[in-house]
């Protein structure tokens, strides 16, 4: 199964995909409401951020505690809570002159219920594709988180020039409602994939899941290369000012093309070969800033750069190769987790090292070189042990 003819012919597939994209045009929509709210309310550029970063800084710590309930909960049941959550937190901001500390507290509610559930749809999607059509699935999932972000957001700020905020929250919450509903109705209910306890299953999978000699690796090639590149792009704006947009734009261009290619294109027998040069192509082009090339010449690099994010794929690959199936919402899960914990560190070392250089856009380059050796040198450390997890090793962790 290696088109989207057929990967869209499974029922079930079309449904996920569908709920997903309503799902994320609700996150979208609503995090650039409560963003532009919180800022015109109080002036605070921290506040601001809090708002459009905070959420999942929520969901990374209420992840250790609740990863299992991805196992241990219904798939369907689970993609229904996370779209009425969301739904009825964003009716809720609708409502005029509510104060910034409550809106912070539904925005918790929201991502606390996210962090629950964060391994459902990857799970749910080993379950309804074929093994050799998974990472075609994911890819094609890609697409909804990519290219929503993209248009979401430029959807949204025209919307801005015609609505308040209020009616974007209102849009927001149906829409995750009705990507709930879409999830009801359309999927199968699956059972779960596993039984006990949340608080204890998820620290004894974890716990297990981290100490494979043969599973860390693969997370840690999946987390650290790529958080320190984010790194990079968390100093786009001081490099190119007002202009940064173009930068994001192609970045997220790069990785919708670079997961098209590899999940459509590439053959699966030459898809794991190619995770260490996606890996390297992810920090390479950043090299070239330490000559400051014009705007034009940045975005280009940026987007060439990006096209190695689609390392994750066989990379993720090996994760369904080397786990319990009973325990694979979890394994996303914490891989999901993971991502997160790494981009985020990624983008205060770079903050870090950008202050040490001193302000202005030559440093913010400096600091992308920086960043870039970093995950350069990291990729080469990680190799030895990633390739233990090598198709050819086996199929279950150690």
């Amino acid at each position: 199964m290696r088109t989207y003819r057929e990967i869209f012919g499974i029922r079930e597939f079309r449904v996920l995909f569908v709920a997903r994209l309503f799902f994320m045009a609700g996150v979208v929509v609503s995090g650039l409401a409560l963003g532009t709210l919180v800022y015109a309310t109080t002036g605070s550029p921290v506040l601001t951020a809090l708002a459009l970063f905070g959420g999942p800084l929520v969901q990374l710590v209420s992840s250790h505690w609740l990863l299992a309930t991805a196992d241990l909960v219904r798939p369907r049941r689970a993609m229904l809570w996370v779209g009425v959550t969301a739904g009825a937190t964003d009716l809720v901001q609708a409502v005029p002159g509510l104060a910034w500390g409550w809106r912070f507290a539904l925005l918790a509610v929201g991502y606390v219920v996210a962090a629950a559930t964060s391994g459902t749809v990857i799970g749910l999607l080993s379950d309804i594709v074929p093994a050799e059509a998974f990472v075609l699935g994911r890819a094609t999932l890609n697409l909804t988180v990519g290219g929503m972000q993209v248009l979401g957001n430029a959807i949204g700020a025209v919307l801005l020039l015609v609505m308040t905020t209020t009616h974007l929250f209102l849009l927001s919450g149906t829409v995750s409602i009705v990507g709930a509903l879409i999830a009801r109705i359309g999927l199968r209910d699956h059972p779960p994939r596993a039984t006990g306890r949340v608080l204890e299953r998820t620290r004894a999978v974890n716990r297990a899941l981290l100490g494979s000699a043969v599973v860390r690796p693969v997370y840690l090639m999946m987390w650290v290369p790529n958080g320190l590149v984010v790194g990079c792009e968390a100093v786009f704006i001081p490099y190119a000012g007002r202009h940064a947009g173009w930068l994001f734009g192609a970045g997220a261009a790069g990785m919708l093309l670079g997961d098209v290619v590899v999940g459509r294109v590439v053959r699966p027998d030459r898809r794991d070969r190619l995770t260490i040069p996606l890996r390297l192509l992810l920090a390479l082009p950043f090299l070239a800033f330490v000559g400051h090339p014009p705007l034009w010449l940045a975005a280009l690099l940026a987007f060439v750069a990006s096209a190695g994010y689609p390392a994750a794929l066989p990379i993720q690959e090996r994760l369904v190769g080397h786990t319990d199936p009973g325990s694979r919402g979890q394994v996303f899960g914490l891989a999901g987790t993971g991502l997160m914990l790494g981009q985020s560190a990624g983008a205060l070392i770079a903050g870090a090292v950008a202050q040490r250089l001193g302000a202005g856009s030559v440093a913010a380059g400096r600091t992308m070189v920086v960043m870039a050796v970093l995950s350069l040198g990291a990729t080469a450390l990680l190799v030895p042990g990633f390739r233990r997890s090598a198709p050819t090793v086996g199929v279950a962790a150690e």
